[in-house]
């Protein structure tokens, strides 16, 4: 196996300069399992195909181990890339499309048979080895192109996004396969996926991009709790982090002489501000971001408090949609002018119109500068 490093990667297409990535800087360990997540158009499968060498780098430099590579062609650069297509031949079977990429090597027939078996091993194809493509399940494809990859033995693993044509449950089924195939093969991999799921679930670090931009890379727990920007804050996350534009100010509105707070646009709501905000300017523009678990309907007589020690505020609002999921719902809420979402594991609930009384858990919050988006602070640490 072998490390991965980029050095200000970019990539221009000549075609009306649009730049697709913008200097990207990642080093990625041997061994170790890492994941490009982001929206559509970001600039992360453009990275990986960059890494794979079918995309030519603009700028920058990129190193597999200790070599540069960036003119090495494709088929010299000890990698293998499993597709979102899975691009199977249909005229062979799974163990001739295992074989194929190693005859054309011209490896010897006893270690083509060993690498098949392994990889069929590993991956539990041996009962389907003598099927045709049209003869397997959608999860059982995507596990012969995997296949066709281990029977390489490359340095580095390239996944894009190979779950995107299977159902939910395959693409759990085939999550955790992926994940065992990692620990088995203590391997170098890297993933590309839109999937904010898949990369919590599968990273041991996740690398952030929008618009070309790495945003952030951490664990995936580092990523949730302490989010970089707005951007990372609303992207990691299911149901997304609500975000509540307003001005620190004081309790007594923005030009009044109470304690300093943070004052929502239309003074719909006010909370009294973290530590890390003493230092904020009054007037200054900040977001408060509250993740939907970290906001719960509070029982109707709480009034303004929850009691001595409490370091949640409480708000009233209006339920505009309630989603039952079994294991919790999610509530739909809107607060003065602002719509926020709220978690809670209560079955019975107000209905839809009722009005409710929310409470906002202030040791959970974060804060992010109003104009650049970048975060300032979390909580009242």
């Amino acid at each position: 196996m072998a490390s991965v490093r980029l050095e200000g990667v970019r990539k221009i297409y000549q075609d009306g300069g649009q730049v697709a990535v913008h200097g990207v800087d990642l080093v990625v360990a041997d061994g170790e399992f890492v994941v490009l997540v982001g929206p559509s158009g970001c600039g992360k499968s453009t990275t990986l195909r960059m890494i794979a060498g079918l995309e030519s780098i603009t700028a920058g430099r990129l190193y597999i181990g200790d070599r540069l590579v960036n003119d090495v062609p494709p088929k010299d650069r000890d990698i293998a890339m499993v597709f979102q297509n899975y691009a199977l031949y249909p005229h062979m079977t799974v163990r001739e499309n295992l074989a194929f990429a190693l005859k054309l090597r011209k490896l010897s027939a006893s270690e083509i048979e060993r690498r098949v078996r392994k990889a069929a091993d590993t991956l539990g194809l041996d009962e389907v080895l003598d099927r045709k493509p049209r003869h397997l399940s959608g999860g059982q494809r995507q596990r012969v192109a995997v296949g066709r990859a281990i029977v390489r033995e490359p340095a580095v693993f390239l996944f894009d996004e190979p779950l995107s044509n299977l159902d939910a449950k395959l693409r759990v089924q085939t999550r955790r396969e992926i994940a065992k195939l990692h620990r088995d093969l203590d391997a170098t991999m890297i993933y590309v996926t839109h999937d904010q799921v898949e990369a919590m679930t599968l990273g041991d670090r996740i690398a952030v991009m929008n618009a070309g931009h790495v945003q952030q890379v951490d664990t995936p727990l580092v990523l949730y709790d302490r989010p970089a920007n707005r951007f990372v804050a609303g992207f990691i996350g299911s149901p997304a982090m609500n975000f509540v534009d307003g001005e620190i100010g004081d309790t007594n509105g923005v030009t009044g002489g109470g304690r300093r707070a943070f004052v929502a646009s239309g003074h719909s709501l006010v909370v009294p501000i973290a530590s890390g905000l003493a230092q904020v300017a009054p007037g200054r523009r900040v977001v408060m971001g509250i993740r939907p678990e970290d906001l719960t309907v509070a029982p109707a007589s709480s009034g303004d408090s929850l009691g001595a020690g409490s370091t949640s505020v409480v708000v009233a609002a209006r339920i505009d949609l309630i989603e039952p999921l079994g294991n919790e719902t999610l509530i739909h809420a809107t607060v003065g002018s602002q719509s926020m979402t709220a978690r809670s594991v209560a079955r019975e609930l107000p209905g839809v119109g009722a009005n409710v009384t929310l409470a906002i858990d202030t040791a959970k919050t974060h804060w992010f500068d109003g104009e650049s988006g970048d975060r300032i602070a979390s909580g009242f640490s």
